[in-house]
């Protein structure tokens, strides 16, 4: 790591540095240098000096820095004098630059500042061709392409002077020239360093920022490598007048305003240093203005005039302004932002500090140390000061030096140092100023010894203690001439005192013990004051005392200003003024919460320094994690683009976290920004889109607009890594830990992905129910096709393949703590993906793959819209892997010939196994079989493939020593699972139930109610199930809708819902417990693809889409609302997160909120358009309802 440095300025102008590899202040060489303050860049330093005049300190280097000064010198021939610099009145100038528009001379190129010097003089260049033509070129005439070879037609000619000047103040304060002719800006107030990471070449073209007195702000143009001084102010607009700017190594610029609110410059980029325009951000505090600002390349840090000190969230140069502000503890004057993000401070106490722990991955660091760095020629490291000291050292201050730092010597009177005492107008220090000067070793006598030694310290109000010369100007300007008499002065003469030892200021009787604010404090009596204390007796007299010491110069630094933009560290560096665990006593007011326990009482030293040696607790923090991905821009031009990503949780003080996920990107080279609060995220799915590993970010409101932010990542890796930390703070901003609960909602997508719901009591309230869109679906590890569940935690999934799986996150719940881990398993799965070959018949070819322009591709979907070949036809997703070769599938419904064809007379229609006359068209389906293997929370059950599977819903109060569980084998057959508990989910052993043909959906309601749907879409309902006869005895047939087949079931506690092959819902009317095969179907709404009620009979469904969202995949979640024991078919709709979701489960649900009536319909909109009034069949023949 390179040896950088450290600035920092103390209350006296004087500027100290100190280097990363060594352990000592050192102080400017130029003792009389007096700076308000600095800023430092890579390799470079600015200051403002207290005579208003700008200073740079560049760092010394091996390689000097040198300018090439150039100048053309140009002729004409003509037939006398041959070639001459006579001219013609239309030419350019004799001497000019390359462009022959501006004269330059030798004699008129001068030295930009005294920092400069000439390395020689001036020569004629001759890099380029040898000097047999005088280093001449030629040319026809102004403008042209000139050449070193003379040409007869050669009428004019150049050569290029040359002369090199260098820069010979490194490593010294070099006062910056003002600009002439030009108008200089106004008496700067502050200056600002940055922008150096803007260019390819990292701290070559730094950016200097200025704030006049009036408030304007300054660019300091022309910075160059080869001009480290620049060439001149340009003027920047601002709607308000500025206080201090910060400046960022990027493209970030805060300002502060006379008001307390913040300005954010943005638009800044190589093209336009400057920016385009500004944004006003309200201060962090409601009621306390901002006092100081500081920016790195994505951070912004503030100080508020009650220095607290706080960070800004979500800054980054797609988004300069941030999105909110978090406190962070301790109390400081300033902060500064330096390389590597790292923040340095100036202390309540004016003690310079570091916070630790800062890393791209925590901005804000966990905590503030001191900077433990020695002083002058002791080995003692400068401990931080309290804020007594600090006071008694400020009233010793020369009066030279602070007026020197104001802004007119009108202000504070003339500098006659006879009139000192009568006419000067002083600074005002606070009562609890008057204290023992000098280190933290001497003791102090109690003024009173009927007091505490700290009374006085607690009577006495917080001293309101100047950072630079604006705090100083306030308080002469604000003070109060009358408010305290002002003290006599006795004079001692010099000779009398030999070693003036730090001795205390007594004040007046009448000021002991007493609440007086502010009394005057004479800055040229002060140190005799001090002095006179030590030399006579103490009987409350101050003297005065003239000595030629300079003032502050046996005492340690108190610091006002710090600057580590050009110092180098990081988080892990091994830096020896940096120690977390170092024998300095840290700020006593960092927090108040020590603050006021550590200033009670004087015997609580030996705490005070055990405490203050170990780092201070972090009270509130932020962690971000970053990253790239692509993000599918959904709007013309559709395509995916290159985004950075990144992710920012802060802790609150009470452990509470709030994150947002940021997403960066390019439009038009104009930098945007899309974000996503965390705790508005309502699911993270992973999505099929072009073989990438992507997946989508469901919001409340992109969840109403069916617009998901879609991002991909380059291996699955990223992608789960990325899945699993999302995942993660979402479910810890809303206190879900641990497996899944019994009350559970299941789901799976169409990818085969397994979400679930955590659900509330205001789920399936009738008075105010949870909307949809609101629910918070998380992942569970696994990959299944459909999911069933009930209230006592049993959860049964089954695969593509047919495969059974039990949810093992469950076992032992009643002995587990709910934060353990779940087990994992190895869970594989196996599916097939099928393309159609299509053919037209053709009288001369017969069939052939040439079709009509109206037809479907040649190979094709199932629907016959999307063009699929077997070559460009891929697995679902990339984690799964092709396991065989495509075949020609013969399992296809409707039969196939035996070459696997199917005949139609055209596309699309209903297709048959076999050829007629009629038949023009014909297709087949080919088959490939893929297999994904991955680990989740789930077991195996064999050997039994099957198609469906059903477990009884109870409530959450039940218990039953077996659960019932009915299922489906792949070829129909009818199961019993046997066994079944909380204890052994799996169960033992399969009961068959005999049939006479085979089913594909069967379900277990309340009170041992089994229903199933045959094949060819019969109803049966099983008769006389119990826990003593669990596979019943007989099938009852219950006449279908007419004109429908039902396709699939289920069965709540007291209702039957049921669906269609044309995706109607249908509910059983006049189900009792004597009659329970019920009475009639009534058509309920249409759009549904799957149904699941609940054990309190709560309705919910898989709709085909959305109305007025066509183009959104099939597949959304949807609850019926107003469903009640009155009104048993409910209401209407409520969708819910849609685009592709294959199954839902809320037969674990028994959480049942208190009844209340239901409120009569709001007279907006519903949420979802009511369904017309449906007409009632009963038993085949339609009644009016």
């Amino acid at each position: 790591m390179p040896i950088t440095l450290l600035w920092a300025v103390d209350v006296y102008g004087r500027v100290y540095s100190l280097s990363t590899a060594g352990q000592r202040w050192e102080r400017a060489d130029d003792l009389l240098l007096e700076l308000k303050r600095v800023t430092a860049g890579k390799g470079r330093c600015w200051g403002i000096g207290c005579d208003h005049h700008v200073y740079l300190n560049i760092t010394p280097s091996e390689t000097s820095i040198r300018y090439r000064e150039e100048t053309y010198e140009n002729q004409r021939w003509n037939p006398v004098d041959s070639f001459t610099d006579t001219l013609l009145p239309t030419d350019r100038w004799p001497w000019s630059d390359v462009t022959g528009l501006n004269p330059q001379p030798l004699h008129s190129f001068e030295l930009p500042s005294r920092s400069w010097e000439w390395e020689g003089d001036w020569y004629v260049d001759q890099s380029c061709e040898p000097n047999q033509t005088g280093a001449w070129e030629y040319a026809v005439d102004f403008p042209a392409n000139f050449s070193p070879d003379k040409k007869w037609n050669s009428c004019v000619r150049r050569r290029r002077w040359i002369r090199y000047r260098r820069y010979t103040a490194q490593g010294t304060w070099a006062k910056i020239p003002l600009d002439y002719p030009r108008k200089p800006p106004l008496p700067l107030c502050d200056i600002s360093c940055g922008g150096w990471e803007m260019s390819d070449q990292s701290g070559r073209y730094p950016y200097l920022w200025g704030v006049s007195q009036q408030g304007e702000v300054w660019f300091r143009e022309g910075i160059h490598p080869r001009v480290p001084e620049g060439s001149g102010w340009e003027e920047v607009e601002v709607p308000k007048e500025v206080a201090q700017l910060s400046a960022g190594p990027g493209d970030l610029l805060w300002a502060l305003l006379w008001d307390g609110n913040l300005l954010v410059r943005t638009g800044l980029s190589l093209d336009s240093p400057t920016g385009t325009s500004w944004v006003e951000v309200e201060s962090p505090g409601k009621e306390v203005e901002a006092l100081h600002v500081a920016v790195g390349v994505s951070v912004v840090w503030v100080v508020t005039k009650d220095y607290k000190v706080w960070f800004r969230r979500g800054v980054n140069s797609h988004n300069p302004c941030g999105s909110g502000w978090i406190s962070i503890g301790g109390e400081m004057m300033l902060v500064d932002v330096g390389l590597n993000e790292q923040v340095w401070a100036v202390g309540e106490d004016r003690g310079l500090y570091f916070r630790m722990g800062v890393t791209l991955s925590e901005p804000s660091g966990n905590g503030w140390i001191p900077v433990a760095a020695q002083w002058g020629n002791s080995k003692e490291v400068i401990p931080p000061r309290k804020e007594c000291e600090f006071s008694g050292q400020l009233a010793e201050a020369s009066k030279s030096s602070l007026l020197s730092c104001t802004d007119s010597d009108s202000e504070l009177g003339p500098t006659d140092p006879q009139n000192g005492t009568e006419d000067v107008r002083v600074l005002e220090a606070a009562a609890s100023s008057v204290v023992p000067l000098g280190g933290n070793d001497t003791h102090t006598p109690p003024l009173n010894t009927e007091d505490p030694p700290s009374a006085l310290q607690q009577d006495a109000p917080k001293p309101f203690i100047p950072a630079s010369d604006s705090f100083i100007n306030s308080l002469v300007s604000d003070r109060d001439k009358s408010s305290t008499p002002q003290l006599p002065v006795t004079e001692v003469p010099q000779e009398e005192v030999k070693e003036p030892s730090p001795a205390p200021i007594l004040p007046t009787p009448e000021t002991v013990g007493h609440d007086v604010p502010w009394m005057n404090v004479d800055l040229e009596g002060a140190e005799a004051a001090r002095c006179a204390q030590a030399a006579g007796p103490s009987s409350g007299a101050l003297g005065t005392l003239g000595t030629s010491q300079g003032v502050g110069e046996e005492d340690a630094p108190v610091w006002t200003w710090i600057s580590g933009g050009g110092c180098d560290v990081d988080a892990s560096s091994l830096i020896s003024w940096l120690s977390p665990t170092g024998p300095l006593t840290s700020s006593l007011s960092l927090t108040p919460v020590q603050s006021a326990a550590w200033s009670k009482q004087q015997q609580q030293q030996q705490h005070r320094e055990e405490i203050s040696k170990k780092p201070l607790e972090k009270s509130h923090s932020v962690w971000v994690r970053k990253g790239t991905l692509r993000w599918w821009r959904d709007w013309k031009p559709q395509r995916w683009v290159d985004v950075g990503v990144a992710l920012e949780q802060s802790t609150e003080s009470d452990g509470r976290k709030n994150s947002i996920f940021f997403v960066y990107y390019t439009q038009y080279d104009e930098k945007k920004y899309l974000h996503v609060y965390i705790h508005e995220v309502t699911a993270l799915v992973p999505v099929i889109m072009d073989c990438h590993y992507a997946f989508a970010v469901y919001t409340t409101q992109r969840t109403k607009q069916r617009w998901p932010l879609v991002l991909a990542a380059q291996t699955e890796k990223d992608m789960n890594d990325w899945l699993c930390l999302l995942s993660d703070c979402c479910c810890e901003c809303r206190g879900i830990t641990g497996p899944s609960s019994r009350q559970a909602l299941w789901s799976t997508t169409s990818k085969g992905d397994i979400m679930v719901h955590e659900p509330s009591f205001s789920l399936e309230a009738s008075a105010h129910t949870l909307a949809c869109d609101l629910m918070f679906w998380r992942q569970v590890p696994g990959h299944l096709r459909c999911v069933e569940s009930n209230s006592l935690g049993l959860v049964w999934g089954t695969g593509w393949d047919g495969t059974a799986w039990v949810y093992s996150g469950h076992f032992g719940q009643q002995s587990t703590p709910a934060g353990d881990a779940v087990q994992l398993h190895q869970q594989t799965d196996v599916r097939s993906v099928h393309v159609y070959e299509n053919q037209r018949w053709n009288p001369m070819t017969g069939y052939t793959d040439k079709g009509l322009p109206t037809d479907r591709p040649m190979w094709s979907d199932e629907s016959g819209l999307k063009e699929c070949t077997k070559g460009n036809t891929h697995p679902p997703s990339p984690q799964w892997s092709w396991v065989s070769e495509w075949v020609v599938d013969y399992d296809v419904p409707g039969g196939t010939d035996k070459e696997g064809w199917q005949y139609a007379a055209d596309f699309p229609t209903t297709f048959h196994g076999h050829k007629t006359m009629k038949d023009f068209v014909r297709r087949r389906r080919w088959m490939r079989k893929c297999k994904i293997i991955l680990r989740g929370p789930w077991q195996q059950v064999p050997p039994i493939r099957l198609s469906d599977i059903s477990l009884m819903p109870c409530l959450a109060q039940s218990s039953m020593e077996q659960v019932p569980v009915w299922a489906l084998s792949d070829k129909g057959d009818v199961l019993c699972r046997l066994g079944v508990s909380p204890q052994n989910p799996a169960g033992s052993s399969w009961l068959h139930v005999g049939t006479d043909q085979p089913f594909k959906s069967i379900s277990i309601g309340g009170a041992n109610q089994v229903w199933a749907v045959a094949r060819d879409g019969a109803v049966f309902y099983r008769g006389s199930v119990s826990p003593q006869n669990p596979a019943g005895e007989c099938w009852y047939h219950i006449p279908s809708p007419p004109r429908q087949t039902l396709r699939q079931l289920s069965v709540g506690r007291t209702s039957v819902f049921a669906v269609d092959e044309n995706s109607n819902l249908w509910i059983r009317q006049g189900l009792t417990p004597s009659y329970p095969q019920g009475s009639a179907w009534e058509l309920i709404s249409n759009n549904v693809t799957k149904v699941s009620v609940g054990p309190l009979d709560q309705v919910w469904i898989i709709a085909e889409g959305v109305p007025g969202f066509s183009a959104e995949s099939p597949g959304a979640v949807c609850h019926r609302l107003g469903v009640g024991p009155m009104q048993p078919k409910g209401q209407s709709w409520d969708y819910g997160i849609g685009g592709g979701w294959e199954h839902i489960s809320v037969r674990g649900n028994s959480a049942e909120a208190p009844r209340a009536p239901v409120p009569p319909p709001a007279a907006g909109p519903p949420r979802s358009p009511l369904p017309p009034q449906p007409p009632t069949q009963v038993n085949g023949t339609a009644v009016g309802v």
